[in-house]
Order: structure tokens, then C-alpha cells, then sequence
């Protein structure tokens, strides 16, 4: 049977999923130090996998096996559907086992971008990202290019962390590394924000602004709610691109 979920369900998930995440105390933060933001050819962070779970339970950003959340807006000046799925798959990346998420980005109703997405968290609740699988698809299926494809540990590339535990204002972070193609950079803007998007009205979301050296003139906000995850990307500047959550199928 397939569950939609309310607001009112979603809410009781969130308390739930609080209790799981580690409270912030001194000796957690030093069981799990997090890099300092610095130029790529000095990023490197430190990976112990045995300090690493599949299992992600971030009240910002929480993996719930099975999860699929559903986006609509545009894109490239198209109807845009984003589907993200939460697999029961995991696959091991530099040593860590991480979940394996599927990403299906559909303009103009054709399938145009396919993305398997690598996430682990570390025993402190800090969700990081290790990697991913992406191909651009032209209108008869076939893939042309698979840029921005990395996995944390070749070629240099490194993992970085997409979401803390709790979440400082004012602080950035390398979402990932891999020198010419995988340079996401995200700091946080606010911790009380407003978000209305289909799925409904929210406040105190977190906010946060997203940047590339890759694309120097593309600045991106991302909303985050508690229990939830993402429920908003908005192009603040460079292409005129929007997707907001409409659905959440469990």
C-alpha cells in the first residue's frame, strides 16, 4: 500500500526522528571533527568508516528507506518533474557504506537526467555525501554526458558534508570535491526561514546558499524543514529555475 503523508504524520516523524540524532556536547563534536572550509588543494577530510551508518536519521535531511519525494517547476525554461527516491540499497564508497538514492529529473515530461546519489552519516548525526552517478539524456534516451560523476576516494576526489547534526549559521562547507567537476559549496543563510510550496506552509526552515567555482554566476537557495528534508531549490541568480515539494509517497 502506498502512504501519503500529511502534515499532521509528518510532524510525529519529526519528534520521532529527533531522538535519534545525537545531542551536541563537546565530546561528540571531537569524535567527529568536521573540515574546515579551504581551498580544494587543502580539503582533506578525515574518514573513518567504522564512524559511518547507511542509516540516515538527520531531522534535516532524513533518508527514510522507501521515501519518494516529489518536485515540480521549471527548468532550462521547461515544465520540470524531479523525483527522489530513498533505495534500500547501500554501496560502498571510500570504505563507507552509504545509501544509495535515486534522483529522476524530467523536462518537458522526457526523462533528461538520471542521478544515483551516495549519503552516509557519521555517529555525530552529520549527514556527508560521498559521490555520485549522473548522465544527461538527450529526447530519445541516450545518454551524452556524464559529468559531474564522482566517487569520494578516486582521482582525488573527496567527500564532504551536505547537512550537520545542528546546523551553524554563518558556516560553509564543501559539499563535495573533485577538482573541474564536483565543487559544490554550501554555507547557511538562516535558521528561521519561511517556506510555502505545494506540499504547505512552513516556518522556522532552515536556509541555506548554494555556489560553484564550476558556475561562478549561478547563487542558489535550498529550504530545509525538520522531518521533512528539502522542500525547496530557487535560483537566486544565473537560469531562471525553481522546483518546490508537492508530494511525499512513503
Amino acid at each position: 500500500m502506498i502512504a501519503r503523508l500529511t502534515r499532521g504524520a509528518l510532524a510525529l516523524a519529526a519528534a520521532a526522528v529527533l531522538t535519534l540524532v545525537p545531542t551536541a556536547d563537546a565530546s561528540a563534536h571531537s569524535s567527529c571533527p568536521l573540515p574546515v572550509f579551504g581551498p580544494g588543494s587543502q580539503y582533506h577530510p578525515r574518514i573513518k568508516p567504522s564512524h559511518f551508518t547507511a542509516d540516515v536519521t538527520n531531522p534535516w535531511y532524513p533518508l527514510k528507506v522507501g521515501r519518494t519525494l516529489v518536485y515540480t517547476g521549471t527548468r532550462e525554461g521547461r515544465t520540470a518533474l524531479d523525483l527522489v527516491v530513498v533505495t534500500s540499497r547501500t554501496r560502498t564508497v571510500a570504505g563507507v557504506r552509504t545509501r544509495v538514492v535515486e534522483d529522476r529529473l524530467y523536462l518537458g515530461n522526457t526523462l533528461a537526467e538520471r542521478t544515483s546519489d551516495y549519503f552516509a552519516q557519521d555517529r555525530c548525526g552529520n549527514v556527508w555525501y560521498f559521490g555520485e552517478d549522473t548522465a544527461e539524456l538527450d529526447s530519445h534516451g541516450h545518454v551524452v554526458s556524464r559529468e559531474g560523476s564522482f566517487h569520494a576516494g578516486v582521482r582525488g576526489a573527496q567527500a564532504g558534508v551536505f547537512m550537520q547534526a545542528h546546523p551553524e549559521l554563518g558556516r560553509s562547507f564543501r559539499q563535495e570535491w573533485y577538482r573541474g567537476h564536483a565543487e559544490d559549496v554550501f554555507k547557511v543563510v538562516s535558521l528561521n526561514s519561511s517556506a510555502t510550496v505545494p506540499f504547505g506552509a512552513f516556518h522556522h526552515a532552515l536556509r541555506t546558499q548554494e555556489t560553484t567555482a564550476l558556475e561562478p554566476d549561478a547563487l542558489d537557495n535550498k529550504y530545509y524543514v525538520r522531518g521533512i528534508g528539502e522542500v525547496a531549490e530557487l535560483a537566486l541568480k544565473g537560469p531562471a529555475e525553481a522546483l518546490r515539494l508537492v508530494e511525499i509517497i512513503a
